[in-house]
């Protein structure tokens, strides 16, 4: 959208999604994705122990995915290939907006990821009192 008389200004406004729940200091990597999978914002992932790529997490898989370890940043389409894309490894996030697979419990996943500093919320644990 253009701003003022500068054809050229723009301005962006800046919506959250509420993913983050939280201030604490949020770390990220870069990952690669194994092929075959869109993954989008708030996806939970686990590591592949035989290539190190990362796929959703899965609570039976017996390959190394099992173990959530991580949250997807940003959507990546890695569908046709293995794609580059970042993970948060550590921060607080809202369990409405994250993105699981049903083997998961929110019990569990929460006990899971908490050994990686990442710390899940419910929408009720985030209202302020």
């Amino acid at each position: 959208m253009s701003y003022g008389i500068n054809p050229m200004s723009q301005q962006v406004v800046f919506v959250p999604d509420q993913l983050i729940a939280g201030n604490l200091k949020l770390v990220t990597s870069t990952v690669t994705f194994a092929s075959g999978n869109t993954l989008v914002r708030g996806q939970v992932v686990g590591r592949v122990t035989a290539s190190g790529d990362y796929i959703p997490s899965v609570a039976t898989a017996t390959d190394g995915s099992q173990v959530p370890c991580g949250i997807v940043v940003d959507t990546v389409d890695a569908s046709a290939a293995a794609a580059q894309g970042a993970i948060y490894e550590m921060g607080e996030f809202n369990s409405n907006y994250m993105t699981f697979d049903a083997s998961w419990t929110l019990a569990a996943l929460t006990q899971a990821l908490r050994q990686f500093s990442i710390f899940v919320k419910t929408g009720l644990s985030n209202a302020i009192v």
